[in-house]
């Protein structure tokens, strides 16, 4: 799928880089509020707000060669054939030694990506930090949408999910998280034993933005209240410094729904963090002293 470089770029990205951001602006099963398909180009625009350096991973995207390569087009017809599209775009990227970071885009979009980043890394480990379960085996009738998205993961990279932060689901959706998946419900106090856990085995992150309480980032399709603060997210995602962290995407901004606009600055930053992380994995980018957790 051919893309146009953005009119307005994310804050310091570069003409190149080894490292990408890419658009995914797909909301194709959403049930409740829509505007995830807005995400991307928002996030875009208040980038130009935030500083470059970001005292939790000291760390700063004026050293990190990125590039922002845009949105994929908006596709048409059955959400089979948009899924397809977006795993071929990515695959070739990753093809090309590139680190992908996606911004959704509904969660469902998180599906082709895995599915793209265990054609090179089969034993990928998927680490989702989201409000909502998506354990569903179908929801109104499919088997793909943004209520079952992360149990397709589960059968993609067979079982090898951490789920954390989450706060809503099913009474099945639990059980199967209890029963199959690697689960810190409520709150992110896990993630560094989990990291632990897996060592140095490729990490793929999906963050779903809603798991952060609404009260701090109300703009996004299904809010759901209990959340962490973003002062205990930016704090846990410096757990995944000097991880094998191959691919990320951040989801389900719906910028509509927040007329103040804090919303989309918190997810910029959040991108802020997740394109230092992916930097800094791949050593493109290099601390200059202690972060706040040292």
């Amino acid at each position: 799928m051919a893309m146009e470089k953005p009119k307005i770029p994310f804050i310091e990205a570069k003409q190149e880089g080894p490292l990408a951001l890419l658009g995914v602006p797909i909301e194709a099963t959403l049930s409740y509020r829509l505007g995830a398909g807005a995400g991307p180009m928002a996030v875009r625009r208040v980038s130009e707000v935030l500083e470059t350096y970001s005292p939790y991973l000291d760390l700063d995207l004026e050293d990190l060669p990125f590039e922002d390569l845009g949105d994929l087009p908006l596709c048409r017809g059955p959400v089979e054939g948009c899924l397809a599209r977006v795993q071929e775009e990515v695959e070739a990227l990753l093809g090309e030694d590139k680190v992908v970071l996606a911004l959704g885009g509904e969660h469902l979009v998180t599906l082709p990506l895995v599915k793209a980043h265990r054609v090179f890394w089969p034993d990928l480990v998927v680490f989702h930090l989201d409000a909502h379960m998506d354990l569903r085996d179908e929801y109104e009738g499919r088997l793909l949408s943004h209520a079952t998205v992360m149990r397709r993961v589960w059968e993609e990279v067979e079982g090898r999910v951490y789920q954390l932060g989450v706060r809503s689901g099913t009474r099945e959706e639990w059980i199967f998280s209890r029963g199959h998946c690697r689960l810190c419900p409520f709150d992110l106090s896990k993630l560094g034993d989990f990291l632990d856990e897996v060592g140095g085995a490729p990490v793929y992150l999906t963050l779903d933005l809603d798991i952060l309480d609404p009260g701090y980032l109300p703009g996004t399709g299904t809010p759901e209240g209990g959340g962490v603060t973003p002062r205990e997210l930016f704090s846990a995602l410096v757990f995944f410094r000097g991880r094998n962290l191959v691919g990320a995407d951040v989801v389900e901004l719906s910028p509509v729904h927040d007329v103040t606009g804090v919303s989309t600055v918190l997810a910029a930053k959040v991108v802020r963090e997740i394109l230092l992380l992916l930097g800094h994995a791949r050593g493109l980018v290099r601390r200059q002293g202690p972060s706040v957790r040292d």
